[in-house]
């Protein structure tokens, strides 16, 4: 199960609305309230595990099969280190709740999906992303999941130049839509375990 979700993307106003801003954007539209407060190089916030379903909730999925028991706690973190060194504040908060980098889901941009695709996936490639790159050289691994919201490739070669621009608004709509079902599914991830949205959600086309 998963027990602490870490947002990637830059601090600050000016990249708040960038496409390598979409985990932190994803942040913003939660169905459920968290108190942010600044703590392991980021901002942190703590969930009780029974704030995501009411007492009244059924305890079996929906083929019939048992949910996996909820950790007590759910921890959810902003880094505040600058995507480069994200990994620095992920560690940070893991190692002080003892969470190990299986039981870890990183929420982040992701050039090799259009716009309009999200996907769940754990390990594997890092994909020249930065902030995966730094999870990897922190943790030694990069056995985490994640969740990979597309902002797709630009026709030119300033990659840099493109992730950190912002969404146009042409492409709000769509964010709004992808950004809406991934909440929807990083709630159902925390209650059924990741592995339950797989495949439908290898790559989920959105709106």
């Amino acid at each position: 199960m998963i027990e602490l979700i870490a947002f990637l993307g830059n601090p600050g106003p000016e990249y708040q609305n960038n496409r390598h801003n979409a985990g932190r954007l994803l942040a913003a539209v939660l169905p459920f309230a968290l108190s942010w407060q600044k703590k392991y190089k980021g901002l942190y916030a703590g969930l009780d595990s029974r704030a995501l379903k009411p007492p009244s909730s059924p305890v079996d999925g929906p083929d019939g099969l048992k949910l996996p028991a909820l950790p007590p706690r759910l921890h959810f973190l902003m880094p505040e280190t600058y995507m480069n060194l994200s990994g620095e504040s992920v560690k940070a908060a893991a190692s002080f709740f003892k969470i190990p980098p299986e039981k870890i889901l990183v929420i982040h941009d992701e050039l090799e999906l259009p716009l309009g695709v999200a996907a769940f996936k754990f390990s594997g490639g890092l994909g020249g992303h930065n902030g995966l790159r730094s999870m990897k050289s922190c943790f030694g691994t990069a056995d985490f999941w994640r969740l990979r919201i597309g902002i797709g490739r630009p026709n030119h070669d300033n990659i840099s130049g493109w992730v950190l621009s912002d969404f146009g608004n042409p492409e709000k709509p769509v964010l709004d839509q992808v950004l809406e079902a991934c909440a929807s599914a990083l709630t159902r991830s925390l209650l059924e375990g990741p592995e339950a949205l797989l495949p439908e959600w290898n790559k989920k086309k959105i709106g």
